[in-house]
């Protein structure tokens, strides 16, 4: 469906590759920023008071708005999300504090995530010749966001629409560790600065260091390997902090995609920490502040003291999907001929406390309207509701039809080919508790709700063997239950703090999850058309990229040989398969091939 109408913007002046940024406040201040004079000791004191805010993983939520049930957003909470929201926040911080006294950031994860993202990614690319403008561009623009770092989902769509993206804003895309792999220099620019003019007084100078997630190595390795490589956090502030207080920063704020937590996902796939932000925080001397991302967690302060130095420094992560936005509120005084941070307290707004910016409604209505037509075209009709509600701890037809979809998309793929013999294994997560896909007509926004990533599908060749060490890691999800013990479905997942996505159905075989078993001894009666399966016999795993590239650390999966992979996502596949059938009967892809049991009694009679 082509856009009735078209925006383009100048390219920006302060986009490129692998440069270093300045610049300085030329909006319109609300009021001049001034130095507050107090007395210490009876001397007179200058004091300056500036305020950074910050967004992250925003995951394209532009307005409050659900694609996946055509409805304004709601949840238990009461949260409301959308960067038109935040757009009201930020002008009224602006309104009190000055707009010549605060700056705008973001940590990264802006380009996917919501059928707003991929409809301008796929279905009318920002990358084809006379293309829209990216929607999150045109809303962070109208914001006025100062810097934004990268995020690991910025790179799902390659690196071409990552650098369109980049082009359309008037903002640079910071990623100090995001390194061209033959020169070894940054790909992207390391970091911004910003100046803040005082009347009578020197300026205050912010640097803002950008720093990813090294995940993007495994999680998008189609796009980013031999191309781009991401070494640690940690590594990368070391060297570049010190660079930035040379140049003459007054404070440094570090944007890092990357939780707080210290773990990672991908094991020891990576000699780099995923959730690193506090120890980057505790090991590089000279930061102030972190905005920090990726973990979807909402921490309004965290303070951590520097091992080197005893100063403390001051974390914020705001919620996911423009639901927060974090204030990072610095009070600098002037000694000795220069700016020196004397505190920084750090908390968060709710974006459920105020109404949408009518000028970014006003903006991208059209953009919207557009995709909402789009996810409610109908493509076919279901013959009975399916729903995920109980995918996560029984064989849901549901989730069938993801591995239906795989195995044939893999199989006709291969099809003539030396891997057309083997057998067609497919993996699939209940990603989400809430997908319906309802009886009669099928929307391409109901099939959207069952697969919200967005995935490609890879074949791999495992052995009997490595799919059954494949199996037990997935098993080790639920929580040990012993027999006869009350069974609460609530309590019975989520072992260890492993997500939904981290849980996988393997279609194909017959198994048992005995739950009353420890974690790695729980697959039983393993089988295969039958009959035991054979350890040393060969299957193909159709299975997603996130997993194949070593996504949640399973075991064999990211070694094994790939024998074929597609750019089209795994979504995509699934509207195609149901507009082909026209018909959604579970009668042609459901199959009970799992169930839990404890000591061999199932759990679910």
């Amino acid at each position: 469906m082509p856009l009735n109408r078209r925006k383009f913007l100048k390219k920006s002046a302060v986009t490129g590759a692998g440069v270093a940024l300045t610049g300085a406040v030329a909006a319109p201040a609300a009021r001049a920023a001034e130095a507050a004079t107090t007395k210490e000791g009876g001397e007179p004191v200058k004091r300056y008071a500036l305020t950074v805010m910050g967004t992250t993983d925003l995951h394209g939520h532009v307005f409050n708005w659900d694609y996946f049930k055509d409805a304004e957003y709601t949840d238990s909470a009461g949260n409301a999300q959308g960067l038109a929201r935040i757009s009201t926040l930020v002008n009224q911080v602006r309104a009190e504090k000055g707009r010549r006294n605060t700056m705008l950031l973001d940590a990264g994860d802006t380009i996917q995530g919501t059928p707003l993202t991929y409809y301008y990614a796929k279905v009318d690319p920002i990358t084809a010749e006379g293309g829209p403008v990216h929607p999150m561009a045109q809303a962070m623009n109208a914001i006025g966001y100062d810097a934004v770092a990268l995020g690991n989902h910025e790179f799902n769509y390659g690196i071409e629409t990552l650098r369109k993206f980049e082009e359309q804003c008037d903002f640079p895309l910071l990623g100090a560790n995001a390194l061209d792999a033959k020169t070894l220099r940054p790909a992207f620019p390391p970091y911004f600065f910003k100046t803040f003019r005082v009347p009578g007084l020197p300026p205050v100078k912010v640097a803002v260091l950008g720093l990813t997630n090294p995940g993007i190595a495994i999680w998008d390795k189609a796009y980013v390997q031999g191309k781009l490589t991401f070494p640690g956090l940690e590594e990368q502030a070391a060297k570049w902090v010190p660079k930035l207080r040379s140049m003459g920063a007054d404070v440094v704020v570090v944007s890092a995609h990357s939780g707080s937590s210290g773990t990672s996902s991908y094991g020891d796939q990576l000699p780099y920490v995923e959730n690193s932000a506090a120890l980057v925080a505790q090991q590089v001397p000279g930061i102030d502040a972190i905005l920090v991302g990726h973990a979807h967690v909402e921490i309004p302060e965290l303070k951590v003291t520097n091992e080197k130095t005893g100063k403390t420094v001051v974390l914020s992560e705001p919620l996911a999907y423009a639901e927060r936005l974090s204030l990072f509120d610095f009070e600098l005084v002037f000694k000795r001929g220069r700016w020196v941070v004397e505190s920084v307290a750090a908390s968060v707004l709710n974006s459920n406390s105020v109404a949408d910016d009518p000028e970014i409604t006003r903006l991208l209505k059209d953009d919207h309207d557009v995709v909402v037509a789009y996810v409610n075209q109908v493509v076919g009709t279901a013959t009975e509701t399916l729903t995920t509600v109980e995918a996560r701890y029984k064989d849901a037809p549901i989730i069938d039809l993801i591995t239906k979809v795989q195995e044939d998309v893999v199989k006709a793929a291969l099809a003539g080919t030396e891997y057309a013999s083997l057998p067609v294994l497919a993996q699939a997560s209940p990603f989400s508790r809430t997908s319906a896909i309802p009886a009669g007509d099928v929307t391409i926004r109901d099939l959207s709700s069952l697969y919200v990533y967005d995935n490609t599908l890879v074949a791999k060749v495992m052995t009997g063997a490595q799919v059954r060490a494949y199996l037990e890691y997935s098993a080790a999800y639920f929580v040990q239950t012993a027999a006869g013990a009350p069974v609460d479905v609530e309590k019975l997942t989520n072992a260890g703090g492993r997500p939904d996505y981290n849980y996988d159905y393997v279609s194909g075989l017959t198994y048992e999850i005995d739950i009353a078993q420890a974690a790695g001894s729980r697959i039983k009666n393993l089988s295969y058309e039958g009959a035991a399966l054979d350890d040393a016999q060969e299957f193909v795993f159709a299975v997603n990229n996130y997993r194949a590239n070593g996504g949640g650390a399973f075991p064999h999966v990211a070694a094994a040989t790939e024998v074929w992979s597609e750019s089209t996502e795994i979504r995509t596949r699934i509207a195609e398969w149901v507009t082909q059938k026209g018909t959604l009967d579970p009668k042609e892809f459901a199959s009970v091939g799992w169930k839990l049991t404890r000591d061999g009694a199932p759990v679910f009679p």
